[in-house]
């Protein structure tokens, strides 16, 4: 089933950074398509979170070790997005997720089938080409098909596909974990997401010619854009370490089962889901976007005490869990509803991946920190490192609220 054709031109599509053959409106296929493909781009590190009391038994590995995954590939990621970027609004967004889907298809089988900790490195590493290439092209496909009263919301499904990856490693594919095995769990999302791909190729329409850039932007306009990519490289380093360790902490510390632990991560996948497509709803009505980072972060601090809190308190780790979706995770969302409202023509993957290179490199950067200070000091000061990286997340964005569009469409 092929998406209908709106009534936009091709030349409006253009004008709005697309980069399909022509502007068609977004329909459940289509969105759901898009949020298919930002849950597989992050897939591998997911199951690499919820999974890791089972690697750390079956092969010994340290939790710094552990990290040290997450950091190789969200690190590629950070690399390869300025690249991913050029290279949507060079070829479009269709061939490039068909192209991501295929490629986390072969690095999720590559993680099942390592038989140590070098190839699950290698896996994991080549799993951050589809991760760099997911903001630019869904990016891309929203701005060419849907309107811009409905972007905010359409971008909040879409972003929620990542957390729906997150409560897919944690609660489905575990539970199947423990019945088939870790690695007979990960070869199911692996042929899930080749047929992901075959689902993209003949759904989305083909790709136009080559966007030329349109006018430049204004110093305003880019400052705007770099200032989300710190806002989200900070950001990055407090969600990853609650991404990689919060069933860890939950199994070692708290005295959890595996598949309890692992549920953890599930919770955190549905109130990031929840709060990814309310908040960016939000985000999406006029005067409303710019001041929600800070206000996310702010609410994003109190969510990582909670965990802090959870050390001699356990059940609050529950409630954490739930806060930090409901605010971190959320906004991630709500940078991608600011970028997309300030890209100019021609430019949208570029800025996209701009912002993507900082939370990827958050990403890489914040779990070996973690896992260092928890092997020398204990759960409780890790907990307190992620609100305070939270913390200067929401400072870096408080000058965003009284900023203004640097392009109008």
């Amino acid at each position: 089933m092929r998406a209908e054709r709106g009534t936009e031109t091709e030349a409006e599509a253009a004008g709005s950074g697309g980069g399909t053959s022509r502007a068609r409106p977004a329909g459940p296929a289509v969105t759901a398509l898009l949020t298919s493909a930002m849950a597989f781009s992050m897939m591998q590190l997911f199951l690499l979170g919820a999974l890791g009391p089972r690697l750390v038994d079956e092969w010994g590995i340290s939790r710094t070790a552990l990290g040290l995954t997450t950091t190789a590939g969200f690190g590629a990621a950070a690399l390869l997005s300025p690249v991913a970027g050029r290279l949507v609004d060079r070829v479009g967004p269709r061939r490039c997720l068909v192209a991501l889907l295929l490629l986390a298809a072969v690095s999720l089988a590559l993680i099942g089938a390592a038989p140590g900790a070098a190839v699950l490195l290698v896996a994991v590493t080549l799993g951050g080409l589809p991760q760099a290439l997911a903001n630019p092209a869904t990016n891309k496909v929203i701005l060419a098909a849907v309107p811009p009263e409905r972007r905010g919301a359409v971008t909040g499904l879409k972003q929620s596909g990542v957390q729906i990856g997150a409560f897919a490693a944690g609660l489905p594919l575990s539970l199947l974990a423990a019945g088939v095995g870790w690695r007979g769990a990960v070869w199911t999302a692996a042929g899930t997401a080749a047929v992901a791909a075959a689902w993209a190729a003949r759904m989305l329409p083909h790709d136009a010619a080559a966007e030329t850039p349109g006018a430049r932007r204004t110093p305003a306009a880019q400052g705007a854009t770099r200032r989300l990519a710190v806002f989200s490289l900070l950001l990055g380093c407090g969600i990853a370490s609650v991404n990689t360790y919060l069933a860890l902490f939950g199994s070692q510390r708290l005295g959890l089962g595996p598949t309890t632990a692992a549920a953890l991560v599930a919770v955190l996948g549905v109130a990031g889901m929840a709060g990814r497509v309310g908040w960016s709803r939000v985000a999406g009505r006029p005067g409303r976007a710019e001041a929600m980072p800070a206000l996310l972060a702010a609410g994003a601090v109190g969510a990582a005490l909670l965990l802090a809190a959870a050390v001699p308190v356990p059940w609050l780790v529950w409630v954490g869990a739930l806060a930090i979706g409901s605010f971190a995770v959320a906004a991630n969302a709500v940078s991608m509803v600011l970028v997309m409202r300030r890209a100019a023509p021609g430019r949208a993957g570029q800025d996209s991946a701009l912002v993507s290179a900082g939370f990827f490199a958050g990403f890489a950067v914040g779990p070996p920190l973690f896992g260092a200070l928890v092997s020398a000091t204990g759960y409780g000061p890790g907990w307190l490192l992620v609100a305070a990286e939270f913390a200067a997340a929401g400072t870096v964005a408080v000058p965003l609220m009284s900023g203004r569009r640097g392009v109008t469409r």
